[in-house]
């Protein structure tokens, strides 16, 4: 079987703990025997990531840049009991957080549907995809912690020289806790494009979500860019599919959204998109069945990731020569994912093909009763169950069969 020639790099970023050892795999098994690929390889392993001073996430979010795919890891996002653990020279940011100011992209997270693996919410028979604002907000805060009664201030200087703009926060009256936040009229507006584009390409009406009756200046600012946006580049060609846009109450779309069937795109900020996709992706059954793809506003620029952590429950088995039995199938369509926009910026059907294969050999093989422990308890308590090595050996079988 000759190999497939993938016409551009692509970026490699390297995680943490079981998901480093099942992307090591999948890299071996189920892409290079396949593909003839250059792989721009970087290392965000928090050890290296220390190593660097943090200096790696941000080669490799520009090495994005440069090369327009990644594909990425899960990674961990130090705590305190992790910079213990790992000796590490501080509470390093979380490199997803990193790459998406740097890419200023917008975070489609869409599940992947198993006929035959039951959801938490039986009625949604169409996916659900959550757009999350990938810049800004409690992502990029300065939190301070005081010590006692004081009076807190926002202070905006003008670049130009104008006059200072002050507000008075709060007049503490002993110790506690404040943070700043931002965001920018042109990543809203980047954040708006991307998700009127992505609907229009997947057919899907849009809702977008915020807390304005509480927020009236910062979460307004997203209702009414979002409007500004849509009147004036996308109303005619909604209209055209026969597609919606409305902005609803945070509170009131979290409900609707239990209630409704699926077929839509959710449009959250920052934080609500981090949530709500854990919610939504727990409703169609596992985090380990859900994509993450980030892209730019002009859709030049993406990276795929698995929407789950680092496992480090399996992790610490596997340290033990346990074997153990853990979803690839997010790691696996972050490779598969990137390879589709690869190959559709390259203009090569046949790497596009072979990801779509990948996929579906992903999922046929779990609706023909072959899957992870995960899966398998959604099942019945005491369906079968592989390894994740047997799992992946399932795969390979059937995807060389395939390939063929």
């Amino acid at each position: 079987m000759s190999k497939i020639k993938v016409k551009n790099p692509v970026v490699e970023m390297d995680g943490d703990e079981m998901t480093r050892i099942i992307w090591q795999r999948i890299r071996e098994k189920l892409i290079l025997p396949y593909l003839d690929i250059d792989l721009k390889y970087y290392d965000l392993g928090i050890e290296h990531r220390d190593a660097t001073d943090d200096k790696v996430t941000v080669d490799s979010a520009n090495a994005t840049k440069e090369y327009g795919v990644a594909v990425k890891c899960a990674t961990i996002t130090p705590d305190e009991a992790r910079v213990k653990e790992f000796g590490l020279k501080q509470m390093w940011k979380s490199p997803n957080g990193t790459i998406r100011n740097i890419l200023d992209g917008t975070i489609f997270r869409e599940p992947i549907v198993c006929a035959n693996v039951p959801r938490l919410v039986p009625h949604w028979n169409l996916p659900v995809v959550v757009a999350r604002h990938g810049f800004g907000d409690q992502y990029r805060a300065t939190e301070l912690k005081f010590e006692g009664a004081g009076t807190l201030k926002l202070t905006f200087l003008p670049k130009d020289g104008g006059a200072p703009v002050e507000k008075e926060v709060f007049q503490a009256p002993g110790a506690g806790v404040t943070m700043a936040m931002y965001n920018l009229d042109e990543s809203i507006r980047g954040f708006a494009r991307a998700c009127f584009n992505y609907a229009l390409d997947r057919g899907y009406p849009v809702y977008l979500s915020s807390k304005n009756t509480i927020l009236k200046v910062y979460d307004g600012r997203f209702k009414n860019l979002f409007q500004e946006i849509f009147e004036a580049e996308f109303k005619a060609r909604f209209d055209a599919a026969k597609l919606t846009y409305e902005h609803r109450l945070i509170d009131d779309m979290v409900a609707s959204n239990l209630k409704w069937n699926g077929g839509y795109l959710w449009a959250c900020k920052n934080y609500d998109g981090d949530v709500q996709s854990d919610t939504v992706a727990q409703g169609y059954g596992s985090l380990g069945l859900m994509t993450s793809v980030l892209t730019t506003p002009d859709g030049k620029t993406v990276e795929a990731e698995a929407a789950h952590g680092t496992v480090t429950r399996h992790y610490r088995m596997h340290q033990q020569g346990k074997p153990t039995s853990t979803n690839p199938i997010a790691s696996i369509y972050a490779w598969t994912r990137g390879l589709q926009y690869r190959g559709k910026m390259d203009g090569t059907p046949d790497v596009v093909n072979f990801a779509h294969t990948l996929e579906k050999v992903c999922v046929d093989m779990v609706e023909a009763g072959k899957m992870t422990k995960d899966l398998a308890i959604l099942i019945r308590p005491d369906h079968p169950f592989l390894t994740t090595e047997e799992y992946m050996d399932a795969v390979d079988a059937e995807l060389k069969r395939r390939m063929a």
